[in-house]
């Protein structure tokens, strides 16, 4: 894999190229950035942009504009490579707040190791219908400490709106739900998105979140993807790179309450 060339890749498919990432929302490309709309409840953000250093502070404070005549909260998604090199400083003195920076990770389908099974006494149900998205909601409030009121409600607008853009599935110890993941799929693209793993403390270490990837790899074959995505935190980089996933770039989102 000829990373300069799938991080190009990645940018024009995902990213200038961005598809609505659920029903309630709207891609839109205006004033050099490709953003997207979507309700409270939704993901409202920049996901591309293309500035230089004579119109970046224009361009941010037209998004701010924008976003807070809405009333919504909003995302700036950086990425490493993104230009010019100073829009996080930018970003910030505008009054943006930078979350932890994570790591974009990309591999081929075909190099990773598709045989990982989950540990003796766990099993993976696919998640089809509302039972089962209340079941990745609790793993996700456990696992990461959050409310999961906004997956629960954007999970099941997909699944049952848009079924061919999302798999998810939760992992099982009897009837406890111990581990829960997705992946987004934007139609016409090579790439795939791995989205939400995560484990409930004292099932972590035990291979239940590669089993996750395994799982999830196995249907993008099916469906014809050719690349994986990740946007991966420093507890599952390492991972994920003993899988077989290398790191691209950095991205962290930089957030905007109006």
């Amino acid at each position: 894999m000829v990373h300069a060339a799938v991080l190009a890749l990645f940018d024009r498919d995902m990213r200038e190229g961005a598809q609505p990432d659920g029903p309630d929302a709207r891609v839109e490309r205006v004033g050099g950035v490709v953003r997207q709309v979507s309700s409270a409840r939704g993901w409202n953000g920049v996901v591309w942009s293309d500035l230089d250093e004579t119109n970046a502070d224009e361009v941010i404070a037209a998004q701010i504009a924008y976003f807070s005549g809405l009333g919504r909260e909003f995302e700036w998604k950086l990425y490493g490579h993104d230009l010019p090199v100073d829009l996080g400083e930018r970003l910030r003195s505008a009054g943006f707040t930078a979350e932890p920076e994570e790591t974009l990770m990309i591999a081929e389908v075909a190099a990773l190791d598709l045989d990982a099974r989950p540990p003796e006494g766990v099993r993976l149900l696919p998640v089809t219908d509302a039972a089962g998205v209340d079941l990745v909601a609790d793993v996700h409030e456990k696992a990461f400490g959050t409310d999961g009121s906004r997956l629960r409600h954007q999970l099941l607008a997909r699944l049952t709106e848009e079924p061919d853009t999302i798999v998810a599935v939760v992992a099982l110890a009897g009837d406890e739900p111990v581990s829960a993941a997705r992946m987004e799929l934007a139609p016409g693209t090579r790439f795939a998105g791995l989205w939400g793993g995560g484990t409930v403390e004292g099932w972590r270490g035990r291979g239940v979140y590669r089993a996750l990837v395994a799982h999830r790899a196995r249907a993008a074959v099916e469906r014809g993807y050719r690349y994986l995505q990740v946007d991966a935190s420093s507890q599952s980089r390492p991972i994920l790179e003993r899988l077989g996933f290398a790191p691209l770039t950095t991205t962290t989102p930089y957030t905007y309450v109006p």
